[in-house]
């Protein structure tokens, strides 16, 4: 469960060409591709599921070559560098760091009437969120620019049934089955800040009352063998609401994440922290600790946990250790790449609570090119994109380089000017507390969405 949207320098190869399919990987689609018919959503799901080996050998040289260089640095997340083009996955950062890996998931978690139900399907979204990283491998996206902005929807089926109990598929209202039908899921996320680099996002399903919102931001050091990735000081986890269970809201931290293998030539991500789920109106607690490698060095991907009673006024457990029996409501243990059983109380008899091998990302539903701002991330980034799938990296590096510059100008015309820049769709850059409050912008586009209207109007204040 790595921490996510990331700036750090990470490899794989150039995706070649895969049928876009609910149940296959594919890159995202060329601008070329969608210009045959602007006017048509597009679908898109994260790449690097194929690799070329010999291509990736490469690269992996020349990225170690480059990361040598910040040995010692803090946090090179928040370093001002830039890679060339052939070293980039030809995709938006924005577009590929999401949480909806699986909506189904995401969209099931209020359906149960039990609170310890409702908590076990927090559980079951949180391994589905990053099936990105288990079913290929990590990228490097590219690094967003500030004001540039993402939007899309998700279709999926209502189809995960409670893990607790047999509560009929409803509905926020309770008005309407949802059994087997389709729920529309909104997302939009921005660049509200360039130094730090932080982006807002929130989702959104108005038909199941659910909600999802925060900040991401992280902080990278390379220690010479491997990367290791914790939130940043704004990202503050994930915040999920439930509006028809009086609001129960949901906070999910992220575990700090390795990336490993740069020696072996073989990328992969590890992790081996501590991460907590809790839910103040409930009085109900998660703690998960990720085990790393085993005594031969083979990554174990193992992850246990314990679901417990605590007082949110007194949040002191954070190990599992410390956790009284009396308290204990079910405990969690497989592997994160693999399969997850809970066991209940009182009982020896494990459950399953997700088996992760059948499932590939769900493609994503986005707006038709010829509705795209001049700031959405396929629209920003189309030059960059087309060169490097035609493989023109010389050309790409070039695209990239102006779009870089064109940035620092105009941040230097804001200061010269006094001027302090806000984002659109989100009240402000930065949140104290981790959440993101959604402007009328915000609202309108989804809103849009949810209708299938993608109309907006070009902003006159924008940082692109």
């Amino acid at each position: 469960m790595p921490v996510t949207r990331s700036r750090l320098p990470v490899m794989t190869s150039t995706p070649r060409s895969i049928a876009a399919d609910k149940d296959t990987a594919s890159p995202a689609p060329s601008s070329r591709s969608s210009a045959e018919n602007p006017s048509a959503p597009t679908s898109s799901i994260p790449t690097a599921y194929v690799s070329d080996k010999a291509d990736d050998s490469s690269k992996l040289r020349t990225f170690l070559s480059i990361l040598r260089k910040f040995i010692g640095v803090a946090d090179i997340a928040s370093v001002r560098f830039s890679l060339p083009a052939q070293l980039l996955e030809p995709i938006p950062n924005l577009e590929y760091w999401n949480y909806l890996d699986r909506p189904e998931t995401f969209i099931s978690i209020g359906d149960s009437d039990d609170a310890l139900g409702r908590m076990l399907a927090v559980l079951r979204f949180w391994f589905t969120k990053d099936l990105k990283y288990v079913k290929g491998k990590p990228c490097k996206p590219y690094n967003s620019a500030l004001g540039e902005f993402f939007r899309c929807n998700w279709e999926v089926e209502d189809s995960s049934p409670p893990v607790l109990g047999d509560a009929p598929k409803v509905s926020a209202s309770g008005e309407v089955s949802t059994e087997h039908r389709k729920v529309r899921v909104s997302y939009i996320t921005e660049q509200t800040s360039h130094h730090p680099p932080v982006s807002a996002f929130w989702v959104d399903c108005p038909v199941k009352g659910i909600s999802a919102y925060g900040f991401d931001q992280l902080s990278a050091k390379f220690t010479g063998t491997s990367v290791r990735v914790t939130p940043g000081a704004h990202n503050l986890g994930i915040f999920i609401n439930l509006q028809h269970r009086d609001n129960e809201e949901y906070r999910l931290t992220h575990p700090a994440a390795q990336l490993a293998g740069m020696l072996r030539g073989s990328l992969s991500i590890t992790v081996a922290d501590t991460c907590y789920i809790t839910c103040p109106k409930s009085r109900i607690k998660v703690i998960l600790h990720y085990l790393d490698e085993g005594w031969l060095g083979k990554a174990q991907n193992k992850v246990l946990g314990v679901v417990f009673t605590y007082d949110p006024d007194n949040d002191s457990r954070t190990k599992i250790k410390d956790v009284p029996e009396k308290d204990v409501l079910a405990r969690i243990e497989g592997c994160w790449q693999d399969k997850i059983h809970y066991t209940l109380k009182d009982s020896k008899e494990p459950r399953m609570l997700i088996d992760l091998n059948p499932l590939w990302p769900i493609p994503k539903i986005i707006p038709p090119v010829n509705q795209q701002l001049s700031g959405e991330s396929r629209r920003f980034w189309n030059g960059v994109t087309e060169a490097i799938l035609n493989k023109q990296f010389g050309q790409a590096t070039r695209l990239k380089q102006e779009l870089e510059e064109r940035q620092r100008e105009k941040a230097t015309a804001r200061k010269e000017q006094g001027m302090e820049w806000q984002p659109r769709f989100f009240s402000k850059a930065l949140m104290e507390n981790g959440k993101p409050d959604l402007t009328e912008d915000g609202r309108k586009a989804l809103k849009g969405l949810q209708e299938g209207d993608y109309r907006l109007e070009e902003s006159v204040i924008t940082g692109l």
